[in-house]
């Protein structure tokens, strides 16, 4: 078996992103792929077994910069302000492609929830060291029973539930969280 080009796969992760960008989701497919790429569809079929794979890469490579722009952008002093900065960051970027991205994908939740797993890692990893940077919040109430990793998992549903419902603001969640750790 052949070794897969990464550089090859990075051409049709563009050419993919062009189509959904221009022409939308729909027109995103093995063959218009391959026609721009200038290549055989075989060989689209080498890096990705179908739309979905090719769906889910994009999903996946579109997280992964939304969470590398969001370290950038998110610049308030406190946790629960920096919270409410990544609450409106994600909303804004799930509104535009991402959101049309995850709505696209059809039979591939298991598959999908894989994938993203290593994101919400990531915001869970990114969620705890802007916690231990706030002075404010409270040290003395973590245990076995009460983890900030617990407490960044509350978080990190909680977020992901009121950006899926279009919530307009954080104000109640907030208010649970500045009662939760804060001084």
């Amino acid at each position: 078996m052949r070794k897969k080009d990464d550089q090859l796969q990075s051409i049709l992760l563009d050419h993919a992103r062009t189509l959904a960008d221009i022409d939308g989701i729909d027109a995103v497919n093995i063959r218009a792929i391959a026609q721009r790429a200038g290549v055989a569809t075989g060989t689209v079929y080498n890096y990705f077994a179908n739309k979905n794979d090719i769906l889910l890469a994009l999903t996946e490579e579109y997280w992964k910069k939304t969470l590398a722009g969001m370290q950038i952008a998110i610049d308030a002093r406190s946790f629960y302000e920096q919270l409410e900065q990544i609450f409106n960051y994600l909303r804004e970027h799930i509104d535009h492609s991402a959101g049309r991205l995850m709505h696209s994908l059809e039979n591939v939740e298991e598959a999908g929830h894989k994938r993203m797993e290593k994101m919400q890692s990531a915001l869970e990893a990114s969620l705890i060291r802007r916690m231990d940077q706030d002075p404010d919040i409270r040290q003395d109430i973590w245990n076995e029973a009460f983890t900030k990793e617990q407490y960044v998992r509350f978080i990190t549903k909680n977020l992901t539930m009121l950006l899926s419902e279009k919530e307009p603001d954080l104000n109640f969640f907030i208010s649970i969280i500045k009662k939760t750790i804060y001084y």
